[in-house]
C-alpha cells in the first residue's frame, strides 16, 4: 500500500528509549486517506510521534469493513522494506515489476521485498466491494537495503488452541513457524479470542511485541485495548497474556520482533539511511522510474504512477536512531 499525502511529512524512524518490560505503551490511532474524499479511509499507528517500531514493524494501517469503497492505488514505489498484506474480507488485485500478478484474499499472505526498489499496484475488485484488513511495512537492515525484488505468498493452517484461533503470517508462535522468510526475526499472526477467554503463551523475550485490536477489546497483560488501537511491550518478558473480557469473539494482529537499533529515515514510500538517499530517490521515480523500480504491466487506472511528493523545504531529513535523534 502506497503513503498517498500529497504533502508527505518527514518521519524519522525512531524506537523510544527503553521502558520496563512490564509496562505496555498504548498508540492511538491516526485517520488517513489514501487519496480523494470518496477514497479508502486508514487508521494509522505506525509510525507516531510517539513510536517509530515494533520489532522491525515500521508501518501499520487498519482499515474497513467498508463496503463500496474502492482501493485503487496505481504504480508506486518502494525501496528498503517488504510490505505485508493481510485482509480479513475482500479482495485486491496486486501487480508488481516483478512481473508478480497475484490476488491478496482473506487468510493468505503475501509479503514483498522491495530491496533496491520496486513498484506495485493495489486494486479492489469489483465483485467484493467489501474491504477490511491491515497493511504492514517491515524496515530492511542495511546489509539487506538493496535486497533482489521478491513476492512470497503462504496460506496458513489454523491453529486451534482452547478458545484461541490463529493464522501464522511469519515467524513462529505455539510450535508452529511459518516458511515466509525474513531478515529479522520478526511474528507476525492474526488471532481470534473466544468470549471470556485468557490465552498465556510463550513468546522470545528478545523480542518487542505489539497487540492491534481490529474488533472488539482485549486485555494486554491487564492493559485495556481497544479497536485499532496498538499496545506495545518492550523486549524482556517469556509469555504474554490476553484476556477477551466480553461476550463476542475479539480479533487481534500480534506483531514482534527483534528490536531495530539501525538509523533510517523513511519518506512517502521510501526508507533510505540519510538525507541525499531519499533525494536520490525521489528524482529516480519522478524522472526514469524504470530504470530503478522497473515497469508494472497490466494497471488499467486512469493514473499510469503515482508521483512522488516535494520534499519539505528547507528541512533536511535526519535519521533517528534506537536512542534519539543523529
Amino acid at each position: 500500500m502506497s503513503n498517498t499525502e500529497t504533502r508527505s511529512r518527514m518521519l524519522d524512524c525512531a524506537a523510544p528509549s527503553e521502558h520496563d518490560p512490564d509496562h505496555v505503551q498504548r498508540i492511538e490511532p491516526k485517520d488517513v486517506k489514501l487519496g480523494p474524499e470518496d477514497s479508502l479511509k486508514v487508521r494509522r499507528t505506525l509510525p507516531s510521534l510517539r513510536r517509530s517500531f515494533v520489532g522491525a514493524w515500521c508501518f501499520v494501517d487498519h482499515y474497513g469493513p467498508e463496503h463500496g469503497v474502492c482501493m485503487d492505488v496505481p504504480p508506486h514505489p518502494h525501496t528498503g522494506l517488504q510490505t505485508v498484506s493481510w485482509l480479513f474480507d475482500g479482495e485486491i488485485e496486486h501487480r508488481d515489476s516483478s512481473g508478480v500478478h497475484s490476488m491478496v484474499r482473506p487468510g493468505e499472505v503475501n509479503l514483498m521485498t522491495s530491496g533496491y526498489g520496486i513498484a506495485h499496484s493495489e486494486v479492489s475488485t469489483p465483485d467484493r466491494d467489501l474491504l477490511h484488513g491491515v497493511q504492514l511495512w517491515v524496515v530492511l537492515p542495511e546489509a539487506h537495503k538493496d535486497a533482489v525484488r521478491e513476492f512470497q505468498h503462504h496460506v496458513p493452517d489454523l491453529i486451534d488452541d482452547d478458545g484461541i484461533r490463529a493464522r501464522l503470517l511469519v515467524g513462529s508462535l505455539t510450535g508452529v513457524t511459518s516458511p515466509i522468510h525474513t531478515e529479522t526475526g520478526l511474528l507476525g499472526a492474526e488471532v481470534v479470542i473466544d468470549p471470556g477467554t485468557t490465552w498465556e503463551f510463550e513468546v522470545d523475550p528478545g523480542f518487542e511485541h505489539g497487540v492491534l485490536v481490529d474488533s472488539g477489546f482485549v486485555d494486554f497483560d491487564g492493559v485495556r485495548l481497544d479497536r485499532s488501537v496498538l499496545g506495545v511491550r518492550d523486549a524482556g518478558l517469556d509469555s504474554i497474556r490476553l484476556t477477551n473480557p466480553t461476550d463476542r469473539p475479539a480479533r487481534i494482529m500480534l506483531l514482534g520482533g527483534e528490536p531495530f537499533d539501525e538509523g533510517v529515515v523513511m519518506w512517502w514510500n521510501f526508507i533510505g539511511r540519510d538525507h541525499e538517499e531519499i533525494v536520490r530517490l525521489r528524482d529516480e521515480w519522478n524522472a526514469a522510474p524504470e530504470d530503478r523500480f522497473g515497469r508494472v504491466a497490466g494497471y488499467r487506472g486512469p493514473t499510469q504512477r503515482l508521483k512522488a511528493p516535494p520534499l519539505p523545504a528547507d528541512l533536511r531529513l535526519k535519521r533517528r536512531f534506537r536512542r534519539g535523534r543523529e
